[in-house]
């Protein structure tokens, strides 16, 4: 059990430095279309990675039964997406930076998340 506790959060830790690469480099890719499109671009990134970093507290927290187990998976689900929907509230709405740009970083780092699961290594 302590095992799969612990490549679990070895997991959430590569998922979550892989999706702050993408942040970066959707960043450095958006840059060449200018300033604003780079930062919407690498914070809709972030708010993909910051998310993911929040559900893996709420889950890895405490070692508790399967019920508690499930309760803090689905909370911890439940917090992540809160996080990236104000984050792309705020990034599209009080900030007013590139709807585009912010998209398609976020859906960058998400990818990042699905295709972690796919080649777990």
């Amino acid at each position: 059990m302590l095992n799969s506790l612990a490549s679990g959060r070895r997991l959430a830790l590569r998922i979550i430095l892989l999706q702050l690469a993408v942040a970066l480099l959707a960043g450095l890719v958006f840059l060449a279309l200018g300033h604003r499109e780079a930062v919407a671009a690498a914070a809709g990134a972030t708010t993909v990675a910051l998310g993911t970093a929040l559900m893996s507290v709420r889950f890895f927290g405490d070692v508790g039964g399967a019920g508690q187990a499930l309760g803090r998976l689905l909370t911890g689900m439940l917090l992540k997406w809160i996080v990236i929907v104000g984050g792309l509230v705020v990034i599209l709405f009080q900030f007013k930076l590139p709807p585009l740009a912010a998209i398609t970083g976020l859906a960058a780092a998400y990818a990042v998340y699905l295709l972690a699961f796919r080649f777990k290594g």
